[in-house]
């Protein structure tokens, strides 16, 4: 028996620095997920043509788009702040 064998890490079944799935799936990551499909279903729900204006110009263009670039930027902003904590 070599010196790193033990009782103690011979029966785990992972090696180290693998996680699992119950590792991986937290309260908040689920909420989080659950969250981001729900604002895709609703993203995608509504696919009506629609006008926004963008400063100056009138843009004619679908909901669903102008909901998803909204909420990608928003993705976005709130990555890069929480990255900066």
């Amino acid at each position: 028996m070599s010196p790193k064998t033990t009782a103690s890490n011979r029966g785990r079944g992972r090696a180290r620095g693998h996680r699992q799935w119950n590792d991986m799936l937290t309260p908040g990551r689920v909420t989080v997920g659950l969250l981001a499909v729900l604002a895709l279903v609703f993203i995608f729900e509504n696919t009506r043509t629609t006008k926004i204006r963008l400063l100056f110009p009138e843009v004619t263009m679908p909901l669903w788009l102008a909901l998803l670039g909204t909420a990608l930027i928003g993705a976005v902003c709130g990555a890069y702040f929480m990255k900066r904590r």
